[in-house]
């Protein structure tokens, strides 16, 4: 493996999360708003029929969890805080590595912080009337909550984390079992669970459908920036991001079959807020509001995952001596990256007010998933450069798993480039900006002698 920069003196974080708070911050990370809206376009893009659009689901889920136990082989052997930035910079050299954290902290993640708080006050008003200005006045004050909770320790986050996800991912399964049990979309009718024939309109949609539902799926990676404070990673790391992989898929199944069962097939596939109206259907009117509940819940479990986790990569960036050298202290009194945590909301919240994280992330988020597909690769550069190391997880079926997750991760990115090529341009535009930034940072490093003269 090659050699990484010497880190720059500063305190170590503390090993403080267990089994089960990376099964919850993976869970919780995922879990926004999609599972509320997504499955009604999947099952229009399947043609309402229920077979195609649950194994979509099915499918893209064990896609992203062949990608979790790719990952978590990588954790367990490689256990530092930074994950998937030290996979790419380990197999693919500093650059690659600084251009994927370029792209989280300045789009994608502090993008995704700034989503999340907007949608929050949006749902928020489902409660009460507000105001444009008041509406942005609610979303910094979310993100700061959201930003102070993680200043003050990585254990208080992880208690939020972990109640949070429990609410949300609680409320689901039940409010879906209510559905099932008492809707009568798979009874009445004639649903169609399979096609007579399999038309190429059925495979196109079925890969659109695909392509969404990946996104859907999208965050669990995030876990492994919070590798390094994992205690007995070599064990926990593996199985943390394995299982909660694994319960998402179970919960996103479960919504998809109640909101079918409340709905039918063809009024779920043409509703604009599936989950909202799949309980106002069983429950009546006044139940709209518990989804509007539960959702501002979800997002605010979302929000704190990854104001937990996307810092930790910034606090490795700046130990790498790449990024700004205050972003790799640790607070002596709380034990957490605190200069971190506070400069990735900070820019999320101007992101926030000024509205421009709608245009930033359309760009540029297509992009994580070329840095996902790296991440995963690095697995190979790992077993060559060191055959013989102890590994205290190995990927079941390898080389097959890794490599089925790259082929989805490039299947989005080829996708966005063909029927889309002005936006991924722009986007990949966006990420070729951090090119000179990393030369500035690396001639900095250099000139303060975190990074070696040799490299």
């Amino acid at each position: 493996m090659s050699s990484s920069p010497a880190p720059v003196p500063s305190a170590a974080l503390s090993r403080t999360l267990n089994l089960r708070d990376l099964i919850l911050i993976v869970v919780g990370t995922v879990i926004g708003s999609g599972i509320f809206i997504v499955p009604a376009s999947v099952l229009a893009q399947t043609g309402g029929e229920i077979g195609p659009a649950l194994l979509v689901w099915l499918i893209a889920g064990i896609l992203s969890l062949l990608g979790a136990l790719t990952y978590g082989e990588m954790g367990a052997a490689n256990p530092n805080a930074g994950g998937l930035y030290s996979y790419i910079r380990d197999a693919f050299g500093p650059m690659l590595a600084f251009l994927f954290g370029w792209t989280m902290f300045f789009v994608i993640s502090s993008g995704s912080l700034a989503t999340l708080a907007v949608a929050f006050t949006g749902y928020l008003g489902e409660f009460t009337t507000l105001s444009r200005g008041m509406s942005r006045g609610i979303a910094v004050v979310m993100i700061a909550v959201v930003t102070l909770i993680n200043v003050l320790g990585t254990r208080k986050s992880a208690g939020v984390q972990g109640w949070t996800t429990a609410i949300k991912s609680l409320a689901i399964v039940l409010i879906s079992i209510v559905l099932i049990s008492r809707g009568t979309g798979f009874s009445s009718g004639d649903p169609q669970w399979w096609p007579a024939r399999v038309e190429s309109s059925l495979m196109s949609g079925v890969g659109l459908a695909m392509i969404g539902v990946l996104w859907a799926y999208e965050g669990w990676q995030y876990v492994t920036f919070s590798a390094g404070e994992t205690r007995d990673p070599r064990r926990t790391f593996p199985l943390g991001i394995t299982i909660g992989t694994a319960l998402l898929i179970g919960i996103y199944l479960l919504a998809n079959v109640g909101y079918i069962s409340a709905l039918g097939p063809d009024a779920a596939a043409q509703s604009q807020r599936i989950a909202a109206q799949s309980v106002t259907v069983i429950m009546g009117p006044a139940a709209g509001k518990i989804i509007a509940g539960i959702i501002l819940i979800s997002m605010f479990s979302a929000a704190n995952g990854l104001v937990l986790t996307a810092p930790r990569l910034y606090y490795s960036m700046a130990r790498d001596g790449l990024f700004f050298g205050k972003l790799a202290e640790v607070h002596p009194r709380f034990g957490t990256p605190a200069f971190a945590i506070v400069a990735g909301s900070a820019w999320a919240i101007l992101l926030a007010i000024s509205g421009t994280f709608e245009q930033l992330l359309t760009y540029v988020v297509f992009a994580g998933w070329i840095f996902y597909g790296l991440g995963a690769l690095a697995i190979f550069s790992y077993r060559r450069k060191a055959p013989n190391a102890a590994r205290p997880f190995s990927v079941p079926g390898y080389p097959i798993t890794p490599i089925l997750f790259v082929a989805s991760a490039a299947a989005i990115v080829l996708n966005t480039l063909m029927t889309q090529p002005g936006r991924a341009l722009i986007g990949l535009g966006a990420v070729a900006i951090g090119v000179p930034a990393y030369f500035f940072w690396r001639a900095k490093g250099r000139r303060s002698g975190v990074i070696p003269a040799s490299e």
